[in-house]
C-alpha cells in the first residue's frame, strides 16, 4: 500500500529487534525514516546498509535501493512527523516491576521536536497506564499541547519473532491502541502501509494489557508443562510421552517441557501484570517462579549426571534463548552454564549460531569430555548428533549425551 503523503518523516527512537525492522518496512512503504540509536555503530552499520540483525530478509530489504534510499540512522531525533518509540522495557530484577528509564529517556529525547498534529507511538512493552499516566503528563507539561487534541498518543505493541521477523511484522495482526477514535485512524494509516494482518483499533490500556497477556500465556502454559514434566519425573515415567499421550485429546495442546524461558517478552511481561494487581494475578505469580527455577533443576540434573566421574568435563550446546535464533536475550542456558561454573564444574559452552561460540565439529569439542548437555537444540546440532553420534561417544570419557529440551 502506497503511503499517500511521501514528503511524511517517520523517526524511529530505538533500532535495535523492534525497531529496526519497522524502520525498513516503513522506509519501503515510501515514508522518509529516521532511525535513532544511541550506538554509534548501530548508527554507522544502518547508513552503511548493515544489519546488525541476523536474518537474510530484513538484509534484502536493507539492500533495495528505495530503502536506502528513504532511511537513514543518527544519534539525536530531529523534527517529524511521527515518532515511534521502540526501546527496551527491561525488569527491574530487585523489585520485579518494568524499568521504564529508557522509555522516559526516549520521550525527553523527542519533547524539543514535537509540533502540532504530530503522532507519537510506543512500541515498547509497557505496564497498563504507561499511556495515560506517565507519557501523557510528560508530553503536555513539556509542550502545552493536549494529548488526543493537538497531538496524538498511540500504544501499537511489536508482535516479531526472532528468527522469522520479516514475516510476523508483516503477517501478524496489530493491536491500535489510542486514546480517541482520530488518535487510532492516524496510527492505523501507519500500519496499513505494510501490515497484511488485520489491524485492530481500541483504546491505549486495553492495548498495554493485550501485549502482556499474549506473552503470559505462554509463560503459564510453559509453567504447566514444566510441572507436568516434574510429576511424571517423580513417578519415574516420561513427562514427554504423556503429555503427547493427553495431547490425543481434541481439546488439550500442553506444550512441551523445557530448560526454562527467555527471551525478551515471556519472561518479563508477566512481572508487568503483578505490578499493577497483584492480588489478582496469583497464578501468574507462580508460573513465574516455576519458571525461574527451571534453570537450577536442569543445572541439578546435570551434576546428578555426572556425579560418578573424576573432575568431570561437560560441554553444554545452545546459548540462544530458543531454538534456530542467535538471541540470547535472558537465555536460560545461559544461566545454567554459569550456575554450573559457579559450583566449580569445568564446562565448555558452544553455540553454532551466536558469534564467537561456534565450534569445528562436535567429535572435536567432545573429545575427552564426560558428558554433552544439549540445552538449546537448533536443528544443525541435532543433525551433527544424529550424523556423528557414534565417533562423539567414542571421542568422549563418558559417554553421556543428554538432551533437556
Amino acid at each position: 500500500m502506497a503511503v499517500t503523503e511521501r514528503d511524511k518523516t517517520i523517526v524511529v527512537i530505538g533500532t535495535g529487534y523492534v525497531g529496526l525492522p519497522a524502520a525498513l518496512m516503513l522506509a519501503k512503504a515510501g515514508y522518509q525514516v529516521v532511525g535513532v540509536d544511541i550506538n554509534e555503530n548501530i548508527v554507522r552499520a544502518i547508513n552503511e546498509g548493515v544489519m546488525h540483525i541476523r536474518e537474510d530478509e530484513l538484509q534484502r530489504l536493507m539492500d533495495e535501493p528505495e530503502v536506502r534510499a528513504n532511511l537513514r540512522a543518527q544519534s539525536t531525533p530531529c523534527e517529524g512527523d511521527v515518532f515511534i518509540i521502540a526501546v527496551p522495557t527491561p525488569l527491574d530484577d530487585r523489585k520485579k516491576v518494568a524499568d521504564l528509564s529508557y522509555v522516559d529517556d526516549a520521550v525527553e529525547s523527542i519533547l524539543p521536536y514535537l509540533r502540532p498534529g504530530n503522532l507519537v507511538i510506543i512500541e515498547s512493552t509497557i505496564p497498563p497506564l504507561t499511556c495515560r499516566e506517565r507519557i501523557t503528563p510528560m508530553i503536555e507539561e513539556a509542550t502545552g499541547l493536549k494529548v488526543g487534541e493537538t497531538i496524538y498518543l498511540a500504544h501499537c505493541p511489536e508482535r516479531i519473532l526472532p528468527g522469522d521477523i520479516f514475516y510476523e511484522i508483516v503477517h501478524n495482526d496489530r493491536i491500535i491502541g489510542g486514546i480517541n477514535e482520530i488518535t487510532r485512524e492516524k496510527a492505523a494509516e501507519v500500519y496499513a502501509s505494510f501490515v497484511k494482518g488485520e489491524l485492530y483499533r481500541t483504546d491505549d490500556v486495553t492495548a498495554e494489557l493485550v501485549k502482556l497477556m499474549e506473552n503470559t500465556y505462554r509463560d503459564v502454559n510453559i509453567a504447566l508443562a514444566n510441572e507436568f514434566n516434574a510429576v511424571a519425573e517423580t513417578l519415574g515415567i516420561d513427562g514427554r510421552e504423556a503429555i503427547r499421550l493427553a495431547n490425543r485429546h481434541p481439546r488439550v495442546n500442553i506444550l512441551m517441557p523445557g530448560i526454562g524461558v527467555g527471551g525478551h517478552c515471556i519472561p518479563i511481561d508477566p512481572w508487568f501484570i503483578k505490578e499493577v494487581d497483584p492480588a489478582n494475578s496469583r497464578l501468574i505469580f507462580t508460573s513465574r517462579l516455576i519458571n525461574d527455577e527451571m534453570p537450577h533443576k536442569i543445572a541439578a540434573k546435570i551434576r546428578r549426571a555426572v556425579r560418578d566421574a573424576t573432575a568431570p568435563k561437560i560441554v553444554a550446546l545452545g546459548a540462544a534463548y530458543k531454538p534456530n535464533t542467535e538471541d540470547t536475550r535472558e537465555s536460560p542456558a545461559l544461566e545454567i552454564v554459569e550456575l554450573l561454573r559457579e559450583d566449580g564444574y569445568d564446562v565448555a559452552h558452544y553455540d553454532p549460531l551466536v558469534d564467537g561460540m561456534g565450534y569445528p565439529s562436535l567429535v572435536e569439542i567432545c573429545r575427552g569430555a564426560d558428558m554433552l548437555a544439549i540445552l538449546v537444540p537448533h536443528d544443525e546440532i541435532v543433525a551433527e548428533l544424529e550424523r556423528d553420534r557414534e565417533r562423539i561417544e567414542q571421542a568422549m570419557r563418558t559417554p553421556i549425551i543428554r538432551r533437556y529440551q
